[in-house]
């Protein structure tokens, strides 16, 4: 008979089995060792000179990391529900440039502690499987993230970002996303005015023309 997740798990379970079909003992694996939790927004999850010692599945809600520079905060990156994060630079080099990892809104997490994950790789052949198909994501999202750092202009920025992450656009604050992607928030404003603009405009042209 199958072992049926418990309830809180159960999105994490499916999440894992979309990625690669798992047995029964993983899944009571995680059912026995991951931990779930409620996270108030605008809450520290892991601090730049913390050791990173979880994964955590995003169940509800948005978080971002950073860095600080000069006591200016860069975020590094975004995720919301359905996704797995934790900070690699703060597992192998925890320090003054360590990442910081922080909710945007209320969260519910699964945590699991990465030495539950690597006894799993060790265990069961199949969990190496779903840990390259998430590496797989990783990699992507990471190139994604280089292209947008090499794109000089900020408009063109802004607009890979709508292409690649669209779910994001009206849900996270204007000045997480400048920061994102390298702009001010003065910027990114205009940038987002001038895309109405143009519509305007040939809104009025076929007013006229009619």
């Amino acid at each position: 008979m199958a072992t049926k997740a418990i309830g809180a798990n159960q999105q994490l379970i499916d999440f894992l089995k979309s990625l690669h079909p798992i047995n029964d003992e993983i899944v009571d694996y995680f059912n026995k060792h991951s931990i779930e939790k409620k996270v108030g927004r605008g809450k520290l999850v892991l601090q730049s000179n913390e050791r990173c010692e979880h994964y955590y599945f995003i169940k509800r809600g948005l978080m971002r990391g950073y860095i600080v520079d000069d006591e200016k905060e860069i975020t590094t990156w975004i995720c919301r529900e359905g996704e797995v994060i934790t900070s690699i630079q703060n597992l192998l080099e925890p320090g003054a440039m360590g990442e910081n990892i922080k909710t945007l809104e209320n969260c519910e997490l699964n945590i699991m502690p990465i030495s539950a994950i690597q006894y799993l790789y060790d265990q069961f052949p199949e969990m190496n499987a779903v840990g390259r198909k998430l590496l797989e994501r990783y990699y992507y999202d990471a190139q994604q993230r280089a292209i947008i750092c090499r794109i000089p202009n900020a408009t063109k920025r802004y607009e890979h970002f709508i292409q690649t992450r669209p779910e994001l656009v009206n849900r996270v604050p204007g000045k997480y996303i400048a920061s994102f992607l390298n702009m001010t928030e003065e910027t990114l404003s205009r940038v987002r005015s001038a895309r109405t603009r143009p519509r305007t405009k040939a809104s009025a042209g076929n007013q006229s023309e009619s």
